[in-house]
């Protein structure tokens, strides 16, 4: 199946809480996405391999997905090796995206910053017909990143206003991680993404980004190098923001 737009993250929910709100908004427009956790998270505090499994599953019927998965990868040794390189490649080929999602190269987690360089590598020997994995060659036009712990200047940010609730709803369906007031049921430890404020903090951050571009929610995305416009005017809009020149 062809999908319009891919979406990598190190773990099920890194996704969610960076772009959930712009793959909606993209399916909303008839586009075909699709995301994909490289581990099952099995190393985390709180939940196992199986309750995480079940959550990115629950997400990605809230964020309407046509395709998600896991690549299984160990979790928290996420490596830049051939082998795994072919994974991806065989995702990408099998998917045949136009754009690409993937994390800032730049994180506090190293298995962010190893999945961003996995997913650059992996998009460009994709198009190349002489990596054999039986599938046809697909090069992604663009790989769009999106911020985790650290954020940067944005080359761009989505209005997803329309869809932010359904994200937050996408986000719970992770109980094993965040804020749950049963959280003894995972398990008694307390981490810093279970606490109230960091989904707070999510929320602020997303309100931020929309007062940035004079809207009610955004997500910021980074990309590579320049952006090719062929009609600077309709790509702009003919409406004026005073603040925002």
């Amino acid at each position: 199946m062809q999908l319009d737009a891919l979406a990598f993250g190190a773990h099920p929910d890194d996704v969610e809480l960076a772009c959930a709100g712009t793959l909606m908004r993209l399916s909303s427009n008839g586009y075909k996405t699709g995301a994909i956790a490289l581990t099952d998270g099995e190393l985390g505090t709180r939940g196992t391999r199986e309750i995480r499994c079940q959550e990115f599953s629950n997400a990605a019927q809230v964020m309407g997905l046509v395709r998600h998965g896991s690549l299984a990868l160990p979790d928290g040794h996420i490596e830049l090796s051939w082998k795994n390189k072919l994974k991806l490649i065989g995702e990408i080929r099998r998917s045949r995206p136009h754009i690409i999602f993937a994390p800032y190269w730049l994180d506090r987690h190293p298995d962010h910053e190893m999945t961003s360089e996995l997913v650059r590598t992996s998009c460009f020997l994709s198009g190349l017909k002489k990596v054999d994995t039986d599938q046809e060659p697909h090069r992604p036009c663009k790989i769009l990143y999106y911020p985790c712990r650290f954020e940067f200047q944005p080359s761009f940010i989505v209005d997803v206003t329309e869809f932010h609730e359904l994200k937050i709803q996408a986000i719970q369906n992770y109980e094993s991680q965040f804020h749950n007031p049963h959280k003894e049921q995972y398990g008694p430890e307390e981490t810093n993404i279970s606490r109230p404020g960091f989904l707070e903090a999510i929320i602020a951050r997303d309100k931020k980004y929309g007062c940035d571009v004079g809207v009610g929610y955004g997500e910021a995305f980074l990309v590579r190098g320049p952006v090719k416009l062929d009609d600077p005017i309709a790509f702009f809009g003919t409406d004026s923001l005073d603040g925002f020149l």
